[in-house]
């Protein structure tokens, strides 16, 4: 046996990257998306983040990780930003980034939270708040794929006003006959709202998710309440614990 045949490949180590603000779209009143080019940037998968880091004119530096909102197919990186009032980083983000401006990145990050369509199951994807941006991923990565297996959001806002991506949500699902998409609203619901009204409870995933005999991929994302919530309930009605996937968020400064 020679040395080449025992040679495996070792991951690619993290390196700190320039990325730079190509555009920027305002998706809610507190939440922003923003269009990053990094020019060495080695591609990513569904459901992956990154990591920013900003460092101050006294060189003080803050850190934060964010899931890329983008499909693997598009040139530039999406990074969905929510505020987190009294943050560090969620503020200087939404506030004083503008387009052409650069700060550090590095990634792609995560092998556990990702889908691609290469998966033969039927695709359910919990979502509460932003927890929405890397199941966002997954769902541009299945229509840019032309990709129509039966697929289900289930998607928890406080109010429509804060349904990030709502009108691109929309219009993927009347394209696509396999892709249902289920709103609920948690505060308050405009008067014509044919949508959930509460949280999300037992009833409702009954109702909206697929069967377990199914088999589908699940994904989880949201506050840790949330997805707490979320997954006991989902195992109650008879997923297999290790089949629902979680990627959860706290209070981390922002």
């Amino acid at each position: 046996m020679t040395a080449t045949d025992t040679t495996v490949e070792l991951p690619r180590r993290l390196e700190w990257q320039v990325a730079e603000v190509r555009e920027i779209v305002v998706e809610t009143p507190r939440v922003k998306s923003l269009s990053l080019y990094v020019t060495d940037w080695p591609g990513h998968v569904a459901g992956q983040h990154v990591d920013i880091r900003l460092t101050g004119e006294d060189g003080y530096q803050a850190q934060r990780s964010y899931s890329i909102a983008s499909p693997p197919e598009d040139e530039l990186i999406a990074l969905t930003v929510a505020r987190v009032d009294n943050g560090e980083v969620s503020p200087y983000l939404l506030d004083d980034v503008r387009a052409s401006d650069k700060f550090e990145l590095r990634g792609p990050i995560g092998g556990y939270f990702v889908w691609t369509i290469s998966e033969t199951r039927p695709l359910q994807l919990i979502a509460g708040g932003s927890g929405i941006a890397p199941l966002m991923a997954m769902l541009r990565h299945r229509e840019r794929r032309d990709d129509h297996r039966p697929t289900v959001l289930v998607y928890s806002s406080r109010t429509a006003e804060d349904v990030i991506y709502r009108e691109e949500l929309e219009a993927m699902a009347r394209r696509d006959r396999d892709l249902r998409v289920v709103h609920a609203l948690t505060s308050t619901q405009p008067r014509d709202w044919t949508g959930y009204r509460r949280r999300i409870d037992k009833s409702m995933l009954a109702e909206s998710c697929f069967t377990p005999e199914m088999r589908p991929s699940t994904f989880v994302c949201g506050p840790t309440p949330f997805v707490e919530t979320a997954s006991r309930l989902l195992v109650e009605l008879g997923l297999p614990p290790l089949s629902i996937k979680t990627e959860r968020f706290g209070p981390t400064g922002g």
